[in-house]
C-alpha cells in the first residue's frame, strides 16, 4: 500500500510524507521540512506517526521553504538524509559537519531503496543549485511529487507518466502575479523558465501524463498572494477532464488528508 499526506505547502514551507507499507512494516519517508521543528513534529503527530519513525528525509533544493528545519530534525533523530551533491554544497555549513555522516547523495535516474518504498529523483528546472523531484513506488502504485519548476521540461513529462496519483505545484495566476507588488525582478523570476509554474503552465503537463488510471491530483505550492484554491481547481480539472472539486488543493498550514495511491 502507498499513501501520502502534504503536512503543508506553500511560500512560508513545504513537507509531504509519503508511506508504503508491505505487509505489518511501514517505511517512511518525508520529502522536504520547510516548517519549524516544533511544527513539524506536530504535524507528523497529527498525521499518526512521529519524527523518530522516518526511515529518510529527502530534500529537494536548498530553498528555505524547503529545508526549513532539516538541521535541527537531523540533529535531533539522526535521520538519514538525501539530497543531491549540488544542494549540498549549497546549504552546507560548518553547523553540517557533525550530521555529514548521515548525509546520501541523489542522482537523477538513480532510484533510491527504503525497504517498502522506492524514490526516484530526476532532475527539474528551478533556479537552485540542482535541484531534484521524486517519483515514489511500493512496486505496485505510483506517486510523483513535482513542485518548484518553471516549465516542464520533456525530462519531467517523461519522469511522471504512469503515475496513479500527483502532488503537483500549481503556483500562480499570471493576471494576479502581475498586479501584485511584487517589484518586476521578482515577478521576472517566478513567471520566468526557471521559477514556478502557473495553473495553465501545470494545467498543460497534467494534460500530458494523464491517463486512465490517474486517480488524485493534489495541487501544491500556490501562492497566497497570486492565485486561489478555485483557479487552480479550474486549470487542472479542465485538464483532466473533472469536476473541479475532484481536485484538492494542499493548505499551507492544514496541509491535505491522506490519499491512498
Amino acid at each position: 500500500m502507498l499513501r501520502f499526506k502534504s503536512l503543508g505547502s506553500g511560500s512560508s514551507g513545504n513537507a509531504t510524507l509519503v508511506e508504503a507499507q508491505s505487509g505489518a512494516h511501514t517505511t517512511r519517508l518525508l520529502i522536504d521540512c520547510g516548517l519549524r521543528l516544533r511544527d513539524l513534529e506536530a504535524r507528523l503527530v497529527e498525521a499518526g506517526t512521529c519524527a523518530d519513525e522516518l526511515d529518510a528525509i529527502f530534500i529537494t533544493h536548498e530553498h528555505g521553504d524547503h529545508v526549513g528545519c532539516a538541521r535541527s530534525l537531523v540533529k535531533r533523530y539522526a535521520t538519514p538524509l538525501w539530497m543531491s551533491q549540488g544542494t549540498w554544497l549549497a546549504m552546507a555549513d560548518e553547523a553540517w559537519a557533525p550530521h555529514q555522516h548521515l548525509l546520501n547523495v541523489a542522482r537523477d535516474g538513480i532510484a533510491i531503496h527504503l525497504d517498502a518504498l522506492q524514490a526516484l529523483p530526476f532532475t527539474v528546472p528551478h533556479d537552485a543549485r540542482e535541484p531534484l523531484q521524486l517519483r515514489c513506488s511500493d512496486g505496485d502504485r505510483h506517486l510523483g511529487v513535482v513542485t518548484d519548476l518553471g516549465h516542464a521540461s520533456s525530462h519531467v513529462v517523461s519522469a511522471l507518466q504512469g503515475c496513479h496519483a500527483l502532488l503537483l505545484e500549481a503556483n500562480h495566476d499570471p493576471d494576479m502575479l502581475q498586479a501584485c507588488a511584487y517589484p518586476n525582478f521578482l515577478k521576472q523570476r517566478v513567471a520566468g523558465p526557471w521559477g514556478h509554474l502557473a495553473n495553465a503552465a501545470a494545467a498543460d503537463l497534467l494534460a500530458k501524463v494523464k491517463h486512465a488510471q490517474l486517480r488524485y491530483v493534489l495541487a501544491a505550492h500556490l501562492s497566497e498572494r497570486n492565485n486561489t484554491p478555485d483557479l487552480a481547481r479550474a486549470s487542472l480539472s479542465h485538464a483532466l477532464g473533472c469536476a473541479p472539486l475532484d481536485i484538492d488543493v494542499a493548505d499551507p498550514i492544514t496541509g491535505s488528508a491522506w490519499m491512498q495511491v
